[in-house]
C-alpha cells in the first residue's frame, strides 16, 4: 500500500485516542498554509504550499495570491503550456522535479495540478488548466501526479467540480445536466483519480446544480469515493467553506485556512448535539492524519536539489511545448522562414523579449531562481548583435504611435524579424475573467507594422489562452509559446534557430471568433447563475465550425506519413477490447516527433454526441526516414456515453468510425469498427444544442430542460442579503459601500499592497467585489467574525430588532 491508505490503521489508532476537541480542531488547518500537531500523540506540523507549475513556499505574510515573499523555486511552463507538449513522460519528470524541490523545503502537499475543462477562453485562470478534452487532462494530470508523489510529497487535484470561470467563483451556481458533468466536467479528474489517487483533492468555491461543492454529498462520497475509489482526504480550497458541519457530512474533511477555531466549536457541538455522528468525524480525522504522517516522512525523502539542472531542464520542457502554427517562405524567398540562420541580420521587436511574461498573475505565481531573456538567448545563436525596438509596454500595452513607428524603421533595416507580443498581465489572471478574445490594439497594430515593412517576421505569442490574430495571413511564421517558465525565453531561441524542432500540439481550440465558442452566450452567466447549455459541445467537440487552428494541431520542421490502420477485429461486443495500429513515417530531413491522434465517431446515435471524440494519444520520436508502429488499446468506456436516466455508461450498438489524424481536422486514417452492446438505454432521445450558421448554439429552455432532465431552475435572488452575498452586491447600499471600500482596502494591506501595478490593483479590487461575505471571516485573520458578519446582514436587510439580538447576544458571548 502506498499513500494515505497506507497510514490508515495507524491514524485511526490516533484519532481513537483524541478527545472530541482534539478530533475537531484537526478538521481545521493552523493557520494559512498548516496542518493540525498534536505534541502528545507525536502528531507533526505538515506544511502545504501553492503549485502547480512551481514550489511557492511563502516565508512571511501568507497570502493566497501569490504576493508576499516566497523561497527561489523552479518556474516550469504553466499548464497551458504544459499541455502542449502532449507528452506523458514529460510531464512525469516535471512532476519528480517539482516533488524534488518540494521534498527539499519540508513542503508535505503541492497544491496542483488544475484540470478544470477549458469551457471557454475567457476563463482567466486558463493558463493553469489543461485542456479542453478531458482525457488529454486526466492522462497529463495522472503522470504529473505520479512524479510528485514519487519523491513522497503529496498532491492536490484541484478544483473540483465545475470550476470554469473566475466570474463568482466562489458563489455561482452552475447548472449543468449530468450527462455532460460525467463525460465532460468529471473525466478527467476520474482518470487522475483511478490512476494516480492523489494524496488529496481540493473542492472549488462554486456551487454545482444549486449545492457548494464543499458541501455536495453526490460530488464528494457518491462519486469520488464510492464510485471511483478515492483513498485521500478532500480539502476545501482556500475560504471555500460555507457551511462547516454539513460539508463534513458530506465529505469535506480538511477546511483551510484555519480561522482560529469558530468552525471547529461547531464541530465539537454538532457532535454533541447529536447532528453529526462521530465516526464521521473519526473518519475525516483519520484521513488528515494519515496526510501528516507521511509528512513526518519528509526528511528520509529530502535531498539537495540542483537548481541550474532545473533550470536547464525547464529550458527543455519549454522547448517541448512550443507550438509552431505557421511556417512559410516570405515572398521572394524559396523556403521556409524557419529555423533562422545564424548569420541573419535580426531585428527583435516586443518588450516581451526583455521583459518576458513567463507565467500567470495569482495563487500560482512562483519566485524563479533565474530568468531567461530571449533577447540575450537569440543574441548568443547569432552571428551579429540583433537591432531592437520596445514596440509596447510590456505592463500595459497602452496605445503609442512612437513606439510604432520606431518598431517600423527598426524592421524596415533588418534582414528578418522577431516580434514578441500577447497578452500582458492586466489582460488575464486568476480573479478576474478576460474581457475579450482580442491581442492589446498595440500589440495588433505592431504586428501589422512590421509586417508592413518586412516580408520576413516570425511572431512570438506569450499568453495563457487562445487569441484572435486578425493579421495571422502577414507574418511568413508564428510560434505559440505560451506562458513558457523561467527558461522559456532560451527556449524560444532554441526553436527560432532549429536547435530543437517544435512538436507542441494544440490542447485546445483556437477559435476564429467568439461566434464559435459554444459556451459564448451563456458565459459567464447571469445573476448567480452560469447554465451550461451547450452541453457536450466544447472545443472541438462543436460540429460545423472553421476555427483559426484546430484541437491537436501543430507544424515540424520535418513530415509524417501514416499508413496501416489495423483492428484487432472489425466486429466486436461492447465489452471485448479492440486493439489498433497505424505506421508513422519520418519523411523529412531532421528527426522530429509527432502526437498520433485516435478520434472515435458515432455517427447515428439516439443521443446528440460530438462528431468525434479523442480515445488516444502517442507522442513518437523518428529519425529521418524512420518509422514506428504505433498501437492503442479501446475498451467499452471508448464507445460508451453516460445514460443518466440508467445512471450508469452504455454502449448503444452500431457502427463507429475508428480515426487516427494528426489534429481533430486532419484525419490521415479512418476504419468502421461494428460494436454489438446488450445495454439497456432509457434515456429518451435527446436533440441537443442546435447548431447556428457560421459558428454558434441554439438551447432553448425546453430543449436545455430535457437535458436535465427537470426544469431549468430560477437564479438565486440578489436580495435579501445573507452570508453568501458578495462585496459588490452590498456595495449598492449605504452600509454596504462603506463596508466594501473598508474590504477592499485591507484586502490590498493584507496582501502586502500592489503599489503602482495595475495588473495586481485590478485582481485585488476584483477578488474583493466578489468575494461573499462569510469569506472576510475565513480570510480575516480573527478580525471579523461570523457572528459579526451575521449582525451585519441583519442591518443591510433593515432588520433591526433581530440585528438587536444579534448583537446582545455577541456582548454576553
Amino acid at each position: 500500500m502506498t499513500g494515505i491508505r497506507a497510514k490508515h490503521n495507524e491514524a485511526m489508532d490516533l484519532v481513537a485516542r483524541m478527545t472530541l476537541e482534539e478530533k475537531a480542531t484537526f478538521c481545521s488547518g493552523r493557520g494559512f498554509w498548516h496542518l493540525e500537531a498534536l505534541p502528545r500523540l507525536d502528531i507533526p506540523r505538515v506544511m502545504v504550499t501553492d503549485g502547480p507549475h512551481g514550489l511557492r513556499k511563502q516565508t512571511r505574510g501568507a497570502d493566497h495570491v501569490g504576493l508576499n515573499a516566497s523561497v527561489p523555486a523552479t518556474c516550469f511552463p504553466t499548464a497551458s503550456a504544459l499541455a502542449s507538449s502532449w507528452d506523458i513522460a514529460l510531464l512525469e519528470r516535471v512532476g519528480e522535479a517539482l516533488g524534488r524541490e518540494s521534498a527539499a523545503e519540508n513542503v508535505a502537499v503541492l497544491l496542483g495540478p488544475g484540470i478544470n475543462i477549458k469551457r471557454h477562453p475567457l476563463c482567466g485562470r486558463n493558463f493553469e488548466y489543461y485542456s479542453e478534452d478531458p482525457l488529454l487532462s486526466g492522462e497529463l494530470a495522472a503522470a504529473f501526479i505520479r512524479g510528485v508523489q514519487s519523491q513522497g510529497v503529496g498532491t492536490s487535484l484541484k478544483h473540483y467540480a465545475v470550476n470554469n470561470q473566475e466570474h463568482g467563483r466562489m458563489y455561482v451556481d452552475a447548472i449543468v445536466d449530468e450527462r455532460t458533468l460525467r463525460e465532460l466536467y468529471l473525466k478527467g479528474f476520474e482518470i487522475a483519480v483511478k490512476r494516480s489517487q492523489p494524496w488529496t483533492v481540493m473542492c472549488a468555491y462554486n456551487r454545482v446544480n444549486g449545492t457548494y461543492c464543499g458541501e455536495h454529498d453526490w460530488l464528494l462520497n457518491r462519486v469520488l469515493r464510492d464510485e471511483w475509489g478515492f483513498e485521500g482526504l478532500v480539502v476545501s480550497d482556500w475560504g471555500a467553506t460555507n457551511d462547516r458541519v454539513r460539508g463534513l457530512a458530506s465529505g469535506l474533511d480538511l477546511e483551510m485556512p484555519g480561522i482560529g477555531g469558530a468552525n471547529d466549536l461547531r464541530v465539537h457541538d454538532a457532535v454533541l448535539g447529536g447532528a453529526l455522528d462521530e465516526a464521521v468525524l473519526d473518519r475525516a480525522v483519520a484521513r488528515n492524519v494519515s496526510v501528516s504522517l507521511l509528512g513526518a516522512e519528509l526528511a528520509a525523502n529530502a535531498h539537495p536539489v540542483d537548481l541550474d539542472t532545473h533550470h536547464q531542464f525547464a529550458r527543455r520542457v519549454a522547448g517541448e511545448c512550443i507550438v509552431m502554427l505557421k511556417n512559410d517562405a516570405p515572398a521572394g524567398a524559396g523556403a521556409p522562414l524557419l529555423p533562422l540562420d545564424a548569420q541573419v541580420r535580426l531585428a527583435v521587436i516586443g518588450e516581451f523579449a526583455k521583459r518576458p511574461r513567463f507565467q500567470g498573475t495569482g495563487s500560482s505565481q512562483v519566485q524563479p531562481t533565474r530568468i531567461d531573456c530571449a533577447f540575450d538567448a537569440i543574441s548568443a545563436y547569432l552571428a551579429h548583435e540583433p537591432v531592437y525596438a520596445r514596440g509596447y509596454d510590456a505592463v500595459t500595452s497602452d496605445p503609442d504611435e512612437a513606439l510604432l513607428e520606431e518598431a517600423r524603421q527598426v524592421a524596415a533595416g533588418a534582414e528578418a524579424v522577431v516580434v514578441f507580443a500577447g497578452l500582458p498581465g492586466i489582460y488575464e489572471s486568476e480573479g478576474f475573467d478576460r474581457d475579450h478574445l482580442n491581442l492589446p490594439v498595440q500589440h495588433d497594430r505592431l504586428i501589422e507594422v512590421v509586417c508592413e515593412a518586412n516580408p520576413s517576421v516570425v511572431v512570438v505569442l506569450s499568453n495563457g489562452a487562445p487569441v484572435l490574430m486578425p493579421w495571422v495571413d502577414r507574418p511568413a511564421a508564428l510560434l505559440e509559446a505560451y506562458l513558457g517558465g523561467q527558461a522559456g525565453g532560451g527556449a524560444a531561441a532554441d526553436v527560432l534557430f532549429g536547435a530543437v524542432n517544435p512538436s507542441g500540439r494544440l490542447a485546445e481550440t483556437f477559435p476564429a471568433s467568439r461566434k464559435q465558442v459554444g459556451s459564448d452566450p451563456w458565459f459567464p452567466g447571469s445573476g448567480r447563475q452560469v447554465c451550461y447549455r451547450e452541453g457536450l459541445y466544447v472545443g472541438y467537440r462543436q460540429p460545423g465550425i472553421e476555427p483559426l487552428f484546430p484541437f491537436g494541431f501543430g507544424l515540424s520542421f520535418t513530415t509524417f506519413d501514416y499508413d496501416g490502420l489495423r483492428m484487432s477485429a472489425a466486429d466486436v461486443h461492447a465489452d471485448e477490447p479492440v486493439a489498433v495500429s497505424c505506421t508513422v513515417r519520418n519523411t523529412g530531413n531532421v528527426a522530429g516527433a509527432e502526437v498520433i491522434q485516435l478520434y472515435v465517431a458515432d455517427p447515428e446515435c439516439r443521443v446528440y454526441r460530438p462528431h468525434r471524440e479523442l480515445r488516444g494519444f502517442r507522442k513518437v520520436r523518428l529519425e529521418p526516414g524512420g518509422s514506428a508502429e504505433v498501437h492503442f488499446d479501446l475498451d467499452r468506456q471508448a464507445f460508451a456515453f453516460f445514460d443518466a436516466d440508467a445512471g450508469q455508461w452504455v454502449v448503444e450498438p452500431g457502427e463507429f468510425r475508428i480515426e487516427i489524424g494528426a489534429s481533430s481536422l486532419d484525419i490521415r486514417l479512418s476504419a468502421s469498427l461494428s460494436v454489438h452492446s446488450d445495454d439497456e438505454i432509457r434515456t429518451p432521445a435527446v436533440a441537443g444544442p442546435t447548431s447556428l450558421p457560421g459558428g454558434g448554439l441554439a438551447v432553448d429552455d425546453a430543449t436545455f430542460a430535457d437535458m436535465l432532465g427537470r426544469p431549468v431552475p430560477p437564479a438565486e435572488l440578489v436580495r435579501p442579503f445573507h452570508l453568501n452575498s458578495s462585496v459588490s452586491e452590498i456595495g449598492t447600499t449605504w452600509l454596504g459601500s462603506r463596508v466594501r471600500r473598508r474590504v477592499v482596502a485591507g484586502f490590498r494591506a493584507q496582501m502586502g499592497g500592489a503599489g503602482d501595478d495595475p495588473v495586481l490593483n485590478r485582481m485585488f479590487e476584483t477578488m474583493a467585489d466578489e468575494m461573499p461575505l462569510r469569506a472576510l471571516a475565513l480570510f480575516g485573520g480573527g478580525f471579523v467574525t461570523l457572528a459579526q458578519l451575521e449582525l451585519l446582514v441583519a442591518l443591510l436587510n433593515h432588520r433591526y430588532l433581530e440585528a438587536v439580538r444579534l448583537y446582545l447576544r455577541q456582548r454576553r458571548s
